[in-house]
């Protein structure tokens, strides 16, 4: 029998990647490209239906292997909901369209509870008897639970999913948020506002990730998407809380409580989104050694006179015939038939690879592009929270009636929801984001210069700058999403950024309250606030280069 030489069934340098993540696609693409399988022989008969394989050696859609579902789904990739790693599949689309819906009910609910407090502050420091510095730490408070419940979002997305801890985190928003005016005194009340936003840190870290996770075409869209919902909610209630409190009797108490209806909205979408991760994932293990697709790596390219010199076996061990096609290759030692397929020994190339270590999680502390980021965050976040507790206030303050006060923060709210669906999109296509940062920080400028000289007379005008200054965080979700080439990365920066930027916002509120009370006025509070717009342009600048954490930079 003349020899043949075989050939493989795809050339490697037409292999087409295919971008996924998780160990599954590791596996199978550590094999190559996928040889022709030999005929069937008396040792090993062949599966009925082999799995078809890609130029990357790993299963197309509709085959069982190693990693994938019975759909042929990976048990974790960048895809959405319900997708088979090429799209949607066309029964499934209903759930992405779901998704969408819970990613704009989860993102309406991550400021109601902040908003609505500051627009009736002052009725709630009567009636739980506040003083100034504690006011001011009630102001902090949301920074601060964001910062300590957020370290532990990426733990937690591992274990039950990103999904699951969304839909979790809009349950704790509504219980928080329903029990707080009722829970009688000021600790109850920081306790209950506690959990609300523990909900609410959970979900501000994992946001990001379900938009590069079922999203990673859409990043920018789906980021201005749920930034703008952010905005709306955020905007809705500080200007509806004062009406509705007066339509609902005058109580504080009911003026709060009324937008944990919200939040329960919140949680239904998301309820068959998670259901249907389980399900997609419950089979999803790895099928029996008949029906995988060959672990084998490729042989190496010999030369003629190599493939047809006589094999060599080993002493007393029974040979195998020689399979046609590779008739010239040494032929490996049969088993018996009853123990199944010989396994050959593991192969370097097929063992999964190492994780790359610019994933880790030391090196984003290392890297100076993180903590950049971590410092616009932080700074950004700063203001915000002292504009949306404290503004109400100033205007008071000013002789604005507390309604039109309430509306002045609305103002401010609104405009991120323009802003923050464009800047994300504008953002996205630039490859250094230090001129948007600069931009908006000189809004935020000119709106605490117009505080501090006319306060009332200009209002109208101060709440828009500010609000044009407010749509950083926007800004800032959206460089995570670009500071990191993988979903790995885009996690561990998240929990980094926002972690460590609002640990770096708690003092702020607390500041101002303090010298709010101690001055009895607002020059040095405002003045305090428009110094901080200078290094968070910096830090903005710093943190828009056009580099990644991977990068170890």
């Amino acid at each position: 029998m003349p020899d043949e030489p075989y050939t493989p069934t795809h050339s490697p340098a037409r292999a087409i990647p295919r971008p996924a993540a998780g160990p599954a696609r590791a596996e199978a693409s550590g094999t190559g490209t996928a040889l022709t399988p030999p005929p069937p022989t008396a040792e090993a008969a062949p599966s009925p239906s082999p799995p078809a394989a890609n130029g990357s050696g790993a299963t197309e859609p509709g085959t069982t292997g190693p990693g994938t579902t019975e759909q042929g789904a990976t048990e974790q990739g960048p895809t959405g909901p319900g997708t088979n790693g090429q799209g949607d599949a066309p029964g499934r689309v209903w759930l992405t369209r779901l998704l969408v819906v819970g990613l704009v009910l989860a993102a309406l609910n991550l400021r109601p509870a902040i908003t609505s407090l500051g627009a009736l502050l002052e009725e709630v420091r009567t009636g739980l008897h506040m003083s100034g510095g504690v006011a001011g730490l009630l102001t902090s408070v949301p920074p601060l639970c964001f910062a300590v419940f957020g370290i532990a979002a990426p733990r937690l997305a591992r274990r039950f999913g990103p999904a699951a801890v969304v839909c979790a985190g809009m349950a704790a928003i509504a219980v928080g948020v329903a029990v707080r005016p009722f829970a009688g005194g000021t600790p109850g009340f920081l306790a209950a506002s506690a959990l609300a936003l523990m909900g609410i840190a959970l979900s501000n870290v994992l946001m990001p990730v379900i938009v590069k996770r079922y999203f990673p075409d859409r990043v920018g869209t789906m980021t201005g998407l749920y930034s703008m919902a952010l905005a709306l909610g955020t905007s809705l209630a500080a200007a509806v809380t004062v009406p509705v409190t007066a339509a609902l009797g005058g109580a504080w108490q009911t003026g709060l409580a009324v937008w944990s209806v919200l939040a329960v909205l919140a949680v239904l979408p998301w309820i068959p989104v998670v259901r249907d991760h389980r399900t997609v994932a419950r089979p999803a293990t790895p099928a029996p050694a008949p029906h995988t697709a060959p672990t084998t790596p490729p042989a190496p390219a010999t030369p003629p006179e190599a493939r047809t010199a006589p094999p060599t076996h080993a002493t007393g061990a029974p040979t195998a015939p020689e399979a046609p096609g590779k008739t010239g290759t040494p032929a490996p030692a049969t088993t018996p038939a009853s123990e199944g397929p010989r396994t050959p020994a593991p192969a370097p190339a097929s063992a999964p690879p190492t994780p790359a270590p610019a994933t880790a999680g030391p090196r984003i502390t290392r890297s100076r592009t993180a903590w950049a980021l971590a410092c616009f965050f932080g700074l950004q976040a700063t203001g915000a929270y002292i504009t949306m507790g404290w503004l109400p206030q100033i205007f008071r303050d000013a002789g604005v009636p507390a309604s039109t006060a309430g509306v002045l923060l609305a103002v401010t709210m609104v405009m991120g929801v323009p802003l923050a669906f464009v800047i994300p999109r504008v953002a996205g296509r630039m490859r250094q984001q230090g001129p948007i940062v600069v931009v908006l920080g000189l809004s935020g400028l000119a709106g605490y210069a117009g505080l501090l000289t006319a306060p009332a007379a200009g209002a109208w005008l101060w709440a828009v700058l500010l609000g044009v200054s407010n749509c950083a965080f926007p800004l800032a979700l959206t460089m995570i999403g670009m500071r990191a080439r993988t979903g790995a990365g885009v996690v561990r920066l998240s929990a980094f950024a926002q972690c460590a930027g609002y640990l770096l916002s708690v003092p702020g509120p607390i500041l101002v309250g303090a010298l709010y009370q101690h001055s009895g006025g607002w020059t040095a509070p405002l003045a305090l606030m428009a110094g901080l717009m200078v290094p968070q342009m910096a830090a903005g600048v710093l943190a828009g280069r056009d580099r990644t954490v991977e990068d170890g930079r």
